[in-house]
């Protein structure tokens, strides 16, 4: 009879196997939120607004960018990153872009998360300072990617804030240098962000043979009150599956954000 339970046994495992790793994946809320340092689009630093706004998401990782870490008093030299991460109860890595003497003035993006952040990087990409004269495009830090482990998928998530300026050149640079960061992980992969120009842009055109929009029906979302561009983005890699994506409005900053539940296989 003990022989036979174990034949019973084994062949009961063979038979669940399959199924397992035929699963469809595990589900991920990913959200991308330029918070425009705490502000409104009434331009008043409210940054227990920005947290609400951010919990209503519902969101498990989420791409933040205009983050001020001491900064100035536009938002009163607060630490935005850690004190959304204390609100909501969520992990969060913070990638300057700029750290300015003597103080330590930070702005960057964000990452939250509910998940553990396994690990983290600050990664440069070409930049155009806005805080020298006559810039020149250089290689800058601001391009955060975090690890995450959603219940055994290990999942890359890549932050990012492209350049605002009318002239396309430093975001195409931007582009590929992000895709080279890319091409050197392997896995699930999210990148999430204000990309300051609308998917169909030339100097986009190289994301979309690694990754897809994962939000092309979402909608506009700046500027938050009466969008007309969709310029705030979530893609991904063809080994994630999009079940849908939405902009939410809110008034909470001056862009729109934009979430999207996904499902990554392990």
């Amino acid at each position: 009879m003990r022989v036979l339970a174990a034949i019973m046994a084994a062949l009961a495992f063979v038979a669940v196997a399959p199924a397992a790793e035929a699963s469809p994946g595990r589900g991920l809320r990913i959200a991308t939120y330029n918070i425009h340092a705490g502000a409104g689009e009434d331009n008043v630093f409210d940054l227990d607004r920005t947290a609400s706004a951010i919990g209503s998401l519902h969101a498990d990782v989420i791409g933040l960018e205009e983050v001020d870490v001491h900064w100035g008093e536009r938002s009163q030299f607060v630490d935005e990153a850690g004190q959304l991460a204390r609100k909501l109860g969520m992990y969060v890595f913070f990638a300057p872009i700029y750290d300015l003497p003597p103080d330590h003035r930070q702005f960057g993006v964000a990452v939250l998360s509910r998940y553990p952040i396994l690990s983290a990087e600050n990664h440069e990409i070409t930049r155009l300072s806005t805080q020298t004269p006559d810039p020149v495009p250089a290689p800058a830090p601001g391009f955060a990617e975090v690890t995450v482990n959603v219940r055994g998928a290990f999942v890359h998530v890549y932050a990012t804030h492209l350049d605002y300026r009318p002239d396309p050149s430093v975001r195409q640079a931007q582009v590929a240098d992000m895709l080279g960061i890319l091409a050197a992980d392997g896995g699930p992969k999210v990148l999430v962000g204000d990309f300051n120009a609308e998917p169909s842009a030339p100097e986009l055109a190289a994301l979309w043979t690694p990754l897809r929009d994962a939000a092309p029906n979402a909608g506009p979302t700046y500027p938050a009150a009466e969008p007309v561009s969709r310029i705030d983005l979530i893609t991904v890699s063809p080994d994630v599956a999009v079940v849908g994506a939405q902009a939410v409005a809110t008034v909470a900053s001056d862009h729109r954000p934009v979430v999207a539940d996904l499902l990554v296989r392990r």
